[in-house]
């Protein structure tokens, strides 16, 4: 929001939220029926029954650059800014769509109310050059006075401070202007297009290439990374007054008082207002390379619909907790498009990139799925993966890797235990986080309670809160003989071994422990105001609504940990699971040792790693949660 706002700062359908788009429902409709339905090809209007499309089109288009510019700013190569993106930019940007639907209104009115703007033919030469020319010479030039017009005090407060409160932009922060900004900019970006339509040189490739050459000179400009390659200026010097750079434009994010052209600085050179330091920082942003992480936290895909709420995909979903949507099943054919994808690339990829106390912190995810962890058959591809990020990571200089989810559990790899057996030379530290998690569910169960109800299956978490309830003098439940079995033999002295018992009454129990497995059934036995906390990386399904649900094992994260603007799965803002916070304790402490494997004596170390936690400042994360 600008930080005195105008008048026609808000769109008029902000009310309608996600449904705004049923406002173009009677156009899309009509032009798909005329289009369908007329038996002459000559009375088909191709031009109107192709506005949709082409709003489809131009979302794409968006996203892909969005996907393209976080992947690289996570890299870090070509990166431009240092300075980490938070919440309230992605909110802010979130209605980044609006544009294209209101470009798409105009369009349709235009084609039905303009002569001439109807059935025009696929191409004219004449009418793309005159888009050309007029874009070059008219649009640029009255851009750039608008732009710095904008920069005036009275309307920078009410409008154009809502666009620069982005200090470090994204491809999307191009079009996040208040609702009257973007009547003046459409105004200016129609000169070429009704012209043509009044001189009758108009085409569907004049328009369609005029919008998709905007959108593309927008993102680019608006990404974090420099991308044009110096032998182009090298080829072509001219080029240097025709075609800005990201580099240029983020220095008017910078500035703000320098580098005001659309998207041909020859109007800066002109008029004096180009930044200085344009040039160096180009070739700056060029030669820098790609970040060497000191902290690597290994996830990998849960779900297929998983893909989209990656800090990758949609910028609006990342942001939130997981959860289904239901037009994932509209998109299932990309869905399984980007399955295929992942099959076919098969490798390591990094998702985000964090800063924290001088560490480099970066998240990398493997191209599987949770259903094939669950697959005895996939164990040795996926261990592959695995001990290749291992090597790639150590290559790269980190200090500590970390396994999140279930890249470590001991049926897949003796709890991350294999790779320090299979490479005992390994100077980053391998951890799997199991001490950390130990210790944020031991701190969820509520003072004075006497006994839990332990259910599910059974892991190395599992054994070790056991143990540490069991010599606390708190009474552990089980409701399975097998379970109860197990439990017994990890326990080493007696008078532990005494506080487990077996519980077919699950109602006696107001605290459940729960993993994996937990079913319906199981959920159905509970008695009201029952507690249920995990201690497995998967939530259970929130079944009970007069019941009380903890996040699975994780922390807040501290304020000065920068960049953080996507959810970690299921957990809500700014939290991080026990797995990845264990990871930059165990650099931030600098010790010496891995943490994976087997052993519940060392697990059952969690005291030490709890306190170094929170004297780096992490929280304990409130969650307690009624469903």
């Amino acid at each position: 929001m600008a930080t005195t706002p105008g008048i026609l700062t808000d769109w008029p359908w902000k009310r309608l939220g996600s449904f705004k788009y049923v406002i173009l429902a009677p156009w899309v409709i009509n032009g798909t029926h005329s289009f369908l339905t007329k038996d002459d090809p000559q009375d088909r209007d191709l031009s109107y029954f192709l506005i949709f499309p082409l709003m489809l089109w131009r979302m794409i288009h968006n996203q892909i650059w969005i996907s393209l510019s976080r992947y690289r700013t996570a890299k870090g190569n070509n990166r431009i800014l240092d300075k980490g993106l938070e919440f309230d930019q992605v909110d802010r940007e979130r209605n980044w769509d609006d544009q294209i639907l209101f470009n798409a209104i105009i369009f349709y009115l235009g084609s039905q109310l303009l002569p001439g703007g109807s059935n025009l033919p696929m191409w004219k030469t004449d009418g793309v050059i005159l888009t050309i020319l007029l874009h070059a010479s008219v649009v640029e030039f009255l851009y750039y006075w608008l732009h710095r017009a904008l920069h005036h005090h009275f309307l920078y407060s009410r409008y154009h401070s809502h666009h620069h409160s982005s200090i470090v932009t994204e491809p999307i922060t191009s079009v996040i202007h208040p609702f009257a900004e973007h009547i003046a900019y459409f105004t200016l970006f129609a000169i070429p297009l009704y012209t043509t339509v009044f001189t009758r040189t108009a085409s569907i490739s004049s328009f369609a290439g005029y919008i998709t050459y905007i959108d593309l000179m927008n993102n680019m400009g608006h990404c974090n990374f420099e991308l044009i390659p110096k032998w182009l200026f090298s080829i072509f010097p001219p080029l240097k007054y025709l075609m800005y750079t990201p580099s240029f434009h983020s220095l008017h994010h910078t500035k703000f008082r320098t580098n005001y052209s659309l998207f041909m600085p020859l109007y800066d050179y002109i008029y004096g207002t180009t930044d200085k330091s344009s040039d160096s920082l180009y070739e700056s942003s060029l030669k820098r390379r790609e970040e060497s992480p000191d902290v690597v936290h290994l996830t990998h895909l849960t779900t297929p619909e998983s893909i989209y709420h990656l800090r990758l995909g949609f910028a609006d979903l990342s942001s939130k907790p997981y959860g289904p949507k239901w037009y994932f099943k509209l998109m299932r054919p990309v869905t399984l498009w980007s399955m295929m994808l992942t099959w076919i690339y098969g490798r390591t990829f990094v998702v985000e990139r964090h800063r924290f106390d001088k560490l480099s912190l970066q998240t990398w995810a493997l191209p599987k799925y949770k259903i094939q962890y669950l697959l005895q058959w996939q164990n040795e591809s996926i261990n592959s993966l695995i001990e290749e990020a291992i090597h790639e990571a150590e290559e790269k200089g980190a200090k500590v890797l970390s396994l999140g989810l279930l890249n470590q559990s001991d049926e897949l790899n003796a709890n991350g235990g294999l790779y320090i057996h299979r490479n005992p030379q390994l100077k980053v530290k391998i951890v799997n986080g199991s001490s950390l998690a130990v210790a944020i569910v031991l701190n969820n169960i509520p003072k004075g309670t006497t006994q839990v109800l332990l259910i599910g299956k059974l892991t190395k978490v599992a054994y070790a809160i056991a143990y540490a309830l069991c010599h606390k003098g708190i009474q552990v439940a089980s409701s399975s003989e097998d379970e109860f079995v197990k439990l017994k033999k990890s326990q080493n002295d007696e008078d532990s071994k005494s506080n487990l018992v077996i519980s077919k009454y699950y109602s006696r129990h107001q605290i459940w422990l729960v993993g994996d497995g937990l079913t319906e059934e199981e959920q159905s036995k509970a008695s009201k105001g029952t507690i249920f906390v995990p201690f497995s990386q998967f939530p259970p399904k929130k079944l009970r609504r007069d019941c009380f649900y903890h996040h699975t094992p994780a922390m807040l994260t501290p304020k000065t940990l920068e960049n953080i603007h996507a959810c970690e799965n299921w957990l809500p803002r700014r939290a991080m699971s026990a797995w990845r916070v264990a990871g930059i304790v165990h650099a931030l402490a600098g010790w010496d040792e891995h943490e994976c494997g087997f052993n519940i004596t060392n697990v059952c170390n969690f005291e030490k790693v709890w306190e170094a936690s929170l004297r780096h400042g992490f929280q304990p994360l409130s969650s307690q949660t009624k469903n």
